[in-house]
């Protein structure tokens, strides 16, 4: 088995080939297109063979095109954590930062690790997470200008009060955008207050329809997911958008630690046994079933408040107690998404943006 090591960048990518006992074997640097991915699949196959594994740096932005790509030829390939690959460039023999030197730290960091996520094109999950991360950025982009115009009305009246989280909601910013016509229309502060609330209210308008557009297809994607206690639509999304397909991830462990949440041996000597969170992983999934976590700890009829409370009375610190509620919760979230996506193999979900 060869492994092809790629060091992503908005231009170009560069491929660094090793065996299984991380000898360099070839290299070669193509445009970041199909056209360039094309010419990278046929000098691979060309003076390596077909039993190749290409392992990619996890940089969704820069390597989404090149693993669509590579899985439509049918190639099988593997995600390498960024820090996984700085750890082997710091041990490495080859001094110095070079796209090449990039290359091959990921191709030998996938030949050290055969347990990597593999990466797979699940239109539903990819869907999901670009509405999500869509929405997130109009939710800052939003809790900047109601920054900016918190700070203009106290510049205006300091005496005028604007109801905390209020600007978040039409209500208040039609009342806000109401008392600003009746101040003097000359101020400049004034004049910007006015601007800014109408980009809030329309910035409210397209969060609140990109989150329909969650909503629907989050019910019909993963039902059983969203039953789960303490898992609203939001959740639900970043965790379907953020797995990238379940069935890529052969046991939940593995899942676990994909997202940071199987616990870290930390012990010596008489403290046998302790462990804590890893400080690894994939941090938005793993704030997720934070959240989750969260929420059922504080709900007096749920499993979860009642694993936590047992763990707080075997003495566990809350630190220790949520850990563990985080593990426990993350078995039940793998089995729900695996549910629901062999559901959805049987069933067609129509997304934004698919060909009719």
């Amino acid at each position: 088995m060869i492994i092809v090591g790629a060091d992503v960048h908005k231009r170009s990518h560069t491929f660094v080939a090793v065996d299984t006992a991380g000898r360099q074997l070839g290299t070669v640097t193509v445009p970041a297109t199909t056209t360039g991915h094309q010419t990278a699949l046929r000098w691979a196959h060309a003076t390596l063979g077909t039993d190749l594994v290409w392992a990619i740096e996890d940089c969704r932005n820069m390597s989404a095109l090149l693993e669509r790509d590579l899985l439509t030829a049918n190639q099988k390939v593997v995600r390498v954590a960024p820090h996984l690959m700085a750890e082997h460039r710091k041990t490495g023999r080859q001094p110095g930062k070079s796209d090449p030197i990039d290359a091959l730290a990921v191709a030998r960091a996938a030949a050290r690790e055969p347990n990597l996520p593999i990466a797979s094109h699940d239109e539903v999950s990819y869907t999901v997470k670009a509405l999500t991360d869509y929405r997130e950025s109009l939710v800052h982009e939003r809790t900047s200008k109601i920054n900016r115009v918190l700070w203009r009305v106290h510049a205006i009246d300091p005496e005028h009060e604007v109801k905390k989280g209020g600007l978040n909601r039409t209500k208040h910013q039609k009342l806000l955008a109401a008392w600003l016509q009746t101040c003097d229309r000359g101020a400049v502060d004034v004049l910007l207050a006015i601007k800014e609330v109408a980009a809030i209210a329309a910035l409210t308008v397209e969060i609140n329809e990109v989150y329909k557009q969650l909503s629907a297809l989050v019910a019909v994607a993963v039902p059983s997911l969203v039953a789960l206690p303490g898992c609203g639509i939001l959740s639900a999304a970043k965790l379907l958008g953020e797995s990238a397909d379940i069935s890529r991830f052969g046991t939940e462990a593995q899942f676990a630690r994909h997202a940071g949440i199987a616990p870290v041996p930390v012990w010596s000597g008489k403290s046998a046994g302790k462990h804590r969170l890893t400080r690894s992983g994939n941090r938005q999934l793993n704030a997720a079933v934070h959240r989750i976590a969260l929420t059922q700890s504080r709900m007096p009829d749920s499993l979860g408040h009642a694993y936590y409370a047992k763990k707080r009375a075997e003495g566990k610190k809350s630190r220790e107690a949520m850990r563990c509620l985080k593990r426990r919760l993350v078995r039940t979230i793998f089995h729900r998404l695996v549910t629901d996506h062999a559901a959805r193999s049987h069933t067609e979900i129509l997304v934004p943006g698919a060909a009719a």
